[in-house]
Formats: C-alpha cells, structure tokens, sequence
C-alpha cells in the first residue's frame, strides 16, 4: 500500500458523502505530516489539502488533534487486524508475513515510518493517542507471546513473554532506524529481523 492510497482499506469508516470527506481529511492530515511534520501543520494546512475551508473541516474534525487522534486508531486497528489474521499460519510463516507487513516497503514505507513516529511524538502528551499506542503495544506484545508458545522447541520456548518483549522492542527499533540511518535500508531491516526472530524461535535462517 502506497502513501496516496494508505486509506483505501479503512473499511472501519463508512462509505457516505460525509465519511468520503473524513476520509479527505485524514488523508490531508497524512501529506502535510509527511510533508512538513505535524507541529508546523495547521489546520487551514489541512483544509487546504482536502479542498475545504477550515469551518467546514471543524464541522467534521474538532481540531488538528481529533484529526490524528481517529487517523491513528483506524491505522492501529488495522495493522492489529492484520496480525491477528496471521494466526492460523505455522510459526516460520507468521515470521515472514510479519517482517513483510513492516519492512517489505508496502504497508509500511519509510515515509509511513515518518508519520507513525509524529504520532508516537503527540502520544507523549495526549490521552486519547496514549491510550491507542498503548493498546497497540498490548496486543502486538500479546500476539508475539502467543507465537512464541506455539513454537515446536528451542529458543525461548520456556519463557514466551520475555522473547515477545525482546522481538517487539526489535521491530519497534528497527522500523525507528530504518528512518534516522540512512545506511539501514528496509530490506536489511527485514533480513535482521527475520534471521532474528528465527533464532528467539530456535529455528535456523534456512528454515
């Protein structure tokens, strides 16, 4: 999924005249955040980029925060929905759709890397994003333990919570270097992480 149709599979919104111009809206918010970061965003940034004067977007959104605050709960839902989706999968597999669903270049680009950090940044002082992250953090955490127990022998078979914590702090530092270290490009990013995640599973790279 590219950055100019990262909304296109956010079924949760509904399809009416008034949700196709939410739908403007937070893709609006999106590219002036990649564009120029969300503290120098403004709202008539925003209203700009969806074609709109800024009355009209308030009727919509209460404010630059509320914009990004239901953006960034729809994207966690989905990407929440995606892993759970992985479940059935045998444990190697779900290795690979992870490393391809954060480091593959699609659902999650270098620029889209960008734009979750902003949000990360906002959460620091936001209720309603900090409640989000958290519930993100939760449930991927609670998503890897459940893998981990599933894994036939080796690696951290006696202790799935502790290789959960080290794999999640993994992604999560990788997908932040990846966009700080330009020497660190996505598909490195998604080798360490695959070779790594095997090895916590007791697997070997070849398998």
């Amino acid at each position: 999924m590219d950055e100019t149709s990262n909304l296109k599979q956010m079924s949760a919104i509904p399809s009416g005249r008034g949700d196709k111009r939410r739908k403007r809206i937070l893709q609006a918010l999106h590219d002036c955040i990649i564009e120029k970061g969300y503290v120098k965003t403004t709202l008539a940034d925003v209203a700009r980029a969806a074609g709109m004067y800024p009355s009209h977007l308030l009727y919509y959104f209460n404010g630059k925060e509320a914009i990004l605050e239901y953006y960034f709960q729809t994207v966690a839902e989905r990407i929440i929905n995606r892993i759970i989706g992985f479940r059935n999968e045998t444990p190697i597999r779900q290795i690979d759709l992870l490393a391809d669903l954060f480091f593959a270049g699609k659902g999650m680009t270098k620029s889209e890397i960008g734009f979750m950090l902003e949000c990360f940044g906002v959460a620091v002082n936001d209720r309603v994003l900090q409640r989000a992250k958290t519930e993100i953090d939760k449930q991927c955490k609670e998503y890897l333990t459940g893998l981990f127990e599933n894994i036939p022998s080796g690696g951290f078979k006696a202790n799935p919570k502790d290789a959960a914590e080290i794999a999640y702090a993994m992604l999560i530092g990788l997908r932040t270097a990846v966009y700080f270290d330009d020497n660190l490009t996505l598909p490195e990013a998604l080798r360490l992480f695959r070779t790594t995640m095997l090895n916590l599973s007791g697997y070997t790279p070849s398998d």
